[in-house]
């Protein structure tokens, strides 16, 4: 079969804030609609995290991802990923809960603990809707996001036994490392997702040695025993997205990781940033893995064996 490239959609995340950008989903009917908009532009997997429908703020109940789950579900056949990241601020049986609740087909799983700064925004911007916004990323000055060895054990075996697979979330080299030990372990099974980040305050940077150097790093320790993607944080988003399409890789875009579709002009949906990074890949002379595709890329157990 001629090489396919996943594109994944991360529709709202826990990062931004309401006040950021007045394109980002909040409410069940945004996050559905958004989700079902990025699948239709070509998104064979769809990242999902649930937010307080007056606020805003992250909410990682299972109760909060049940109004657009199996809606999404009824109107794509994109593949439905939860996140386990949550917030930073939350420990791991919390971000668990949901993916525990609803066995997807894929869960997010961070890969090791760091430092996550994201009062840098702060600069950037100065008015907010709601108290805890401003909080949120002050807060982030004396943050380590913690996914200990116990931690990520514990998803992993939570979630295993529900036929969950994983996006593994490797934020620097040493994530990998942390990996290949689990996958050393038996407990985690080939082929990995590996989903490598970059750009973010605490983790690696956006340099094209860093994106050759996280490739090269995983090449040699898992060969041809994974997938890999990439998400680029903020302006990085396309830039790193061309360079790991032309590297033999997949990506992630979405409202996430970036509100941006260009320089100083907000993203007015995820569904142009999958447009963009669609013109990418076709642009290389590539084609779209649709979401069968990549279930078979990824060896998934299928939309038919979700709790949702």
């Amino acid at each position: 079969m001629a090489r396919k490239v996943i594109i994944t959609c991360a529709i709202t995340g826990a990062i931004h804030t309401p006040s950021m950008s007045p394109h980002l989903p909040i409410t069940a009917e945004q996050i559905t609609d958004a989700s079902v908009a990025a699948a239709e532009a070509g998104a064979a997997i769809i990242h999902l995290h649930a937010r307080d429908p007056e606020t805003g703020k992250p909410d990682q109940t299972p109760a909060a991802f049940a109004p657009f789950l199996k809606v999404i579900k009824q109107r794509c056949d994109a593949v439905l990923n939860i996140t386990t990241g949550g917030s930073p601020f939350m420990q791991v049986a919390e971000r668990v809960a949901p993916a525990a609740t609803y066995a997807p087909e894929v869960a997010s799983l961070n890969m090791g603990s760091m430092n996550f700064g994201l009062y840098p925004m702060l600069e950037r911007f100065t008015e907010f809707q709601h108290p805890w916004e401003q909080e949120f990323l002050e807060g982030s000055r004396d943050l380590v996001f913690r996914n200990s060895f116990q931690d990520i054990e514990y998803a992993l075996e939570t979630l295993s036994a529900t036929g969950t697979r994983f996006e593994f979330e490797c934020y620097d080299i040493s994530h990998l490392y942390n990996l290949k030990h689990f996958f050393d372990r038996g407990l985690v099974k080939a082929p990995l997702f590996i989903q490598s980040v970059f750009g973010l305050l605490g983790g690696i940077g956006a340099h094209p040695e860093d994106v050759a150097h996280m490739k090269r790093t995983a090449d040699r320790l898992f060969g041809d025993n994974f997938q890999w993607s990439v998400l680029g944080a903020g302006r990085n988003q396309l830039p790193i997205a061309a360079m790991a399409v032309a590297m033999g890789g997949n990506l992630r875009v979405g409202l996430e990781d970036s509100l941006w579709a260009g320089p100083g002009k907000l993203a007015t949906s995820n569904a142009q940033q999958v447009r963009l990074a669609r013109q990418i890949v076709e642009g290389l002379g590539l084609d779209l893995a649709s979401p069968d595709e990549a279930r078979a890329m990824l060896a998934l157990k299928g939309g038919d064996q979700v709790n949702f």
